[in-house]
């Protein structure tokens, strides 16, 4: 019986950093992996990254306050009066609701009008985009893709001699 010794796989944060409130950026490394498992790993992650669910996303805007709810979905709304600076932490939540950050920049009100929006808020995931089929005068859908990982990159670095090649994974998120 052969027996070959292994080494034991060690994944490392060598960077990570937050840009804007909601965005955040890490870049990763596995290694030592055997030739050709660094390309199966890195797609592999790629993939179940970018098509993770349970995202929540406003979807569906409408300048009628209306109370209506589809099934799966959350209505909310937007008042303000302005002159205003309008961002997230205006939008009036249930309870068991929550805005991630409430900093994000929605609408600039110059003129002392008056601002209601009524919003659909869905909890899904996925890389398709929701559309909803009913439309009501002086409402439209919000083109969003259901998406909390935006971006998502690998690369491979080949290390050693032609016996025993090995590979480095590197994954950016």
């Amino acid at each position: 019986m052969v027996r070959e010794k292994t080494r034991t796989r060690n994944w490392k944060c060598v960077e990570s950093s937050t840009g804007s409130k909601p965005l955040y950026y890490g870049r990763f490394i596995l290694s030592p992996l055997m030739k050709g498992q660094a390309g199966i790993i890195g797609i592999a992650m790629r993939r179940a990254l970018q098509n993770l669910r349970n995202t929540t996303r406003i979807f569906y805007h409408s300048k009628n306050c209306i109370e209506r709810e589809l099934y799966g979905t959350r209505n909310t709304f937007i008042c303000a009066k302005g002159p205003e600076y309008v961002t997230a932490q205006d939008i009036i939540l249930r309870p068991s609701m929550e805005i991630i950050d409430n900093t994000q920049h929605v609408a600039s009100l110059t003129e002392p009008i008056d601002l209601c929006i009524g919003l659909q808020i869905e909890r899904n995931g996925g890389y398709g985009i929701k559309t909803p089929k009913n439309f009501h005068d002086g409402s439209y859908p919000i083109n969003v893709v259901f998406m909390p990982v935006r971006n998502v990159n690998h690369g491979i670095h080949c290390y050693g001699n032609d016996n025993k090649k090995h590979e480095i994974l590197f994954l950016e998120i």
